[in-house]
């Protein structure tokens, strides 16, 4: 992998591609954050090393959890909480950010199984008057970000917004004012971007098709059938945690030495909603994932129809995205899964196609630098190939020597 900072950004923008990712300019200095991988004696040694690598970026803690088919080891490095230094663990909860987006596709497929919606009707058939040109835009694009709506987070009033009063709680309605003020980035149909607007109109949708809320969909739609104890949305913070929860951190490398902040009190819920709001843990996330995968959450038929997939730019790598779930063509074989950047958390969950195994990783920190610099290339370089590692040891094999390289560079 090359080293410039073109290429760190270009990186750094598949990397953050399947995210709810506000960037931001914030240092904070705290307490100074262990970097020696204090992993669990079921840990994996190749993620061990991985967890040094990615502790060496100043990322306060990493953990994963590999599920190979055979057995399955869970490693966790760091502390979960800069101030008070307690050891981050693998069953704490954390922002799982866009792997949200898997969870409202289930939501808006369960809805069509149940006939009470239709892929491809226009969006304008279920929210008259509420998306511009909503007659053309169905509810397909929407699911697999062909819609060619603006991405409300590509808004840089609305980062500015964001960094200026992080404790606002904003609605479903500031959110889609701040996309609507944009031209669409194509015709409807005819192109790939994506957007997390798209998912902020679906969670307006589901509510409108059942009177239930967000949350209250998550939890008995999903959660609870599928025993998640842990998993939520936060409606608009991350309430329901107590002691075995991971803080987020903003890193900022600018400076040349990590600057902090932590995010985790921030209202989630208020600027991710069902693009980006759930918390969750390691174990929940995977099961979450690997049942979708057997079956069990969906029919056969949305299955299919969320695997469906369309071509995606080549900076997002190899692969294809479906209705909320993405096809990853990795160096050591196809896999199923999405990915999820907050402001303060760096996640990846993915199974294999018979659901059978399963990977699902998450660093406490993501970037806040709004220019490339050294810090930032290294952190793309080191993150991408963590996310690569974690595959290959999910499907048995051994990561390619470049990658290892990357991981260490």
């Amino acid at each position: 992998m090359t080293t410039d900072t073109t290429t760190a950004s270009r990186n750094l923008r598949a990397l953050r591609g399947t995210a709810i990712v506000l960037t931001a300019t914030v240092a904070l200095a705290g307490p100074g954050t262990a970097v020696a991988a204090a992993a669990s004696p079921a840990a994996d040694p190749a993620m061990r090393d991985v967890a040094r690598s990615v502790l060496s970026l100043g990322v306060p803690g990493f953990v994963a959890r590999i599920d190979d088919g055979r057995r399955t080891t869970v490693t966790a490095a760091g502390v979960a909480d800069r101030r008070t230094g307690r050891a981050l663990t693998g069953r704490d909860q954390f922002e799982i950010g866009s792997n949200t987006k898997t969870f409202t596709a289930v939501l808006v497929l369960q809805l069509v199984d149940r006939g009470q919606l239709k892929l491809d009707a226009p969006i304008e058939r279920y929210l008259p008057g509420v998306v511009p040109n909503g007659r053309q835009i169905t509810v397909r694009m929407l699911l697999n970000h062909t819609s060619g709506l603006f991405n409300y987070t590509a808004d840089p009033d609305f980062i500015a917004g964001v960094r200026q009063n992080p404790q606002h709680v904003l609605t479903e309605r500031d959110l889609l004012d701040v996309a609507f003020r944009h031209d669409p980035n194509f015709a409807p149909g005819a192109g790939w971007s994506y957007s997390n607007t798209n998912y902020t109109v679906l969670g307006v949708l589901l509510r409108e098709v059942t009177g239930k809320t967000y949350p209250d969909l998550v939890r008995q739609r999903i959660a609870e059938p599928l025993g998640l104890e842990h998993t939520y949305v936060a409606a608009p913070r991350a309430t329901h945690t107590g002691r075995g929860y991971a803080h987020g951190y903003l890193v900022t490398y600018a400076g040349g030495t990590p600057g902090y902040t932590d995010v985790s009190t921030w209202p989630l819920g208020g600027f991710a909603g069902a693009a980006g709001a759930i918390i969750s843990t390691p174990a929940e996330l995977a099961r979450f994932f690997s049942s979708l995968l057997r079956g069990d959450v969906l029919s056969a038929r949305q299955l299919e129809q969320m695997k469906t997939t369309v071509e995606v730019p080549a900076e997002w790598g190899k692969g294809g995205y479906g209705l909320g779930l993405m096809r990853i063509d990795s160096r050591c074989g196809t896999v199923w899964g999405h990915g999820g950047d907050t402001l303060g958390h760096h996640s990846s969950a993915v199974t294999s196609a018979d659901g059978r195994r399963s990977a699902a990783t998450d660093l406490t920190a993501n970037l806040g630098d709004a220019e490339p610099n050294d810090g930032v290339a290294r952190f793309v370089r080191v993150v991408t190939a963590a996310d690569t590692v974690a595959i290959c040891r999910m499907l048995g094999k051994p990561a390619p020597a470049d990658v290892i390289e990357a991981l260490h560079s």
